[in-house]
């Protein structure tokens, strides 16, 4: 691919894949800045965490864990742990990057989210569809998603704190993105392990790591389940 063809026809392909993705990060981004602004998160760290990190889900549990005073290495756990789904996604997008550039794969795998990955392996899989139309798939998503969580931020301080239903706006978001997971008995009964072991944990053993441990456990019990299903 020349020059040309990477500054105008791959970045004019690449928009009607990507502007679905950036529709849906905007008021989601906002979202995570006002409640990055009323946890007293300025919005230079927002930035700072939009580009070092780049993970809508991990970026919402930190600022509640942030909120509720949870220990730096009960974030980083959480946030690990939440994220190993990319190891996944990279390798079944690896499949259509042999012959890389590691700067090239640094650069790419930078960008990789569940909406990335999702519409990347669609287009890839229906051929005609260039690593570099990919590449820019990847970074304007992430650009909409910095600029939405920074607007936030500086959008949060004109709203007063607990104003149209902003203290409740995090626990409404994961509500949403569990009831959207349970797409049968295997993720409503992983689900349940979570919340249960997560109640008990709590109860039993001080500090934060419930958080971590009931995301393990019920990830374990949830593929258990699921290989076990497969057998019979």
């Amino acid at each position: 691919m020349n020059p040309q063809q990477l500054s105008s026809d791959s970045f004019k392909s690449a928009i009607p894949a990507v502007w679905p993705i950036c529709l849906g990060y905007f008021p989601i981004g906002l979202a995570l800045g006002v409640l990055a602004q009323q946890a007293a998160i300025p919005w230079w760290a927002m930035a700072l965490m939009s580009v070092l990190v780049f993970a809508g889900s991990a970026q919402f549990i930190c600022v509640a864990m942030i909120v509720a005073g949870s220990s730096l290495w009960a974030m980083i756990g959480t946030t690990f742990i939440v994220n190993l789904r990319h190891v996944l996604m990279s390798s079944a997008l690896a499949v259509y990057l042999h012959g890389v550039r590691r700067s090239f794969l640094a650069l790419f795998s930078y960008g990789i989210t569940d909406e990335s990955f999702a519409v990347n392996m669609a287009r890839f899989r229906a051929g005609n569809w260039t690593l570099f139309q990919a590449l820019i798939v990847n970074h304007l998503a992430n650009s909409v998603w910095i600029l939405a969580t920074v607007s936030g931020v500086l959008i949060g301080q004109l709203v007063p704190a607990g104003a149209f239903g902003i203290d409740y706006a995090l626990v409404g978001m994961f509500i949403c993105l569990l009831v959207f997971q349970l797409h049968g008995r295997l993720y409503v009964i992983t689900a349940l392990i979570a919340a249960t072991v997560a109640v008990l944990w709590a109860w039993l053993i001080p500090g934060d790591s419930y958080i971590v441990g009931a995301a393990v456990c019920a990830a374990t019990c949830g593929y258990l389940l699921q290989k076990r299903r497969g057998k019979s």
